[in-house]
């Protein structure tokens, strides 16, 4: 759904959409892909979260982050930003070019109730600390977190939900084939060219630009298509929890939302 954010910023949302609001334990998914400054010059000015994860994964272009721990540093292609708001950060995002191209990823990672409140926490890794794995057929697997059933581990760790977060490039024709627990929400995101997903019954195919919630099995396999694809695939244990949603906060109650914007108010989000 093609939609704007922040002061004006251009997007696509995959996920928090009237056809998916979330799918637990990701709230939303916005792609930004334009290489028309007026798409996205303007940026994120400082705005506040409480109660979840934000995961900014760049493909093409620089962001500069700051934040109201005092964190500030720039995400450039291929780099991940992951911070758990917990219970408040005020941040700001703001494109560090003032032309070319700017494609990358925004999700939303629900925390359980009893992690709401915890103390914010920030993680950042370049492109070059993101973990490679290559398989037979030419397949590179990109891990930023979790494990690979090969045995490769992304940089992002200790994280809530247990999720594995992959970009995988597949040539033309190869198979992909990696376990994704029942007990997790998971989808895939085609970047690029399209897929086949082997089902039980029959082959679904997917296509650049397209989001496909995966369900009914423990793992996932893939055949690319004639030109090949590049694709997101995310997973994450689901909570099962309450949701209350508004704006910046994600709660369990009403109340909790409520508690949340007067603390904002009154200035009892973590100091800048």
């Amino acid at each position: 759904m093609p939609t704007s954010d922040g002061a004006g910023v251009s997007l696509t949302r995959l996920i928090g959409t009237p056809e998916l609001d979330m799918l637990d334990p990701f709230l939303l998914l916005d792609s930004i892909e334009s290489d028309d400054p007026d798409d996205y010059i303007a940026g994120f000015p400082a705005h506040p979260h409480r109660g979840f994860e934000t995961v900014t994964y760049i493909l093409a272009g620089k962001m500069r982050h700051k934040d109201s721990t005092g964190r500030e540093g720039v995400i450039e292609a291929g780099g991940v930003q992951w911070m758990t708001a917990g219970s408040g950060i005020i941040h700001s995002e703001m494109p560090e070019q003032e032309d070319g191209l700017l494609y990358g990823f925004q999700l939303w990672v629900n925390l359980p109730a009893k992690l709401k409140m915890s103390a914010p926490e920030y993680r950042e890794f370049a492109a070059e600390h993101i973990a490679v794995e290559t398989r037979d057929g030419g397949v590179t697997i990109r891990v930023v977190t979790g494990e690979t059933s090969l045995g490769t581990r992304g940089p992002v760790d200790n994280v809530v939900t247990e999720p594995l977060f992959v970009d995988v490039e597949l040539p033309a024709g190869s198979r992909f084939t990696e376990p994704v627990p029942e007990s997790h929400g998971a989808f895939l995101h085609i970047i690029e060219g399209n897929v086949a997903v082997q089902g039980s019954n029959d082959d679904t195919q997917v296509d650049e630009g397209a989001l496909a919630v995966l369900e009914g099995g423990d793992r996932v396999t893939l055949v690319a298509g004639a030109e090949g694809a590049r694709l997101l695939l995310v997973a994450g244990r689901r909570l099962e929890e309450p949701v209350a949603r508004y704006g910046p906060f994600v709660m369990n109650t009403q109340a909790e939302l409520m508690q949340a914007a007067q603390d904002y108010q009154s200035g009892r989000f973590v100091a800048p």
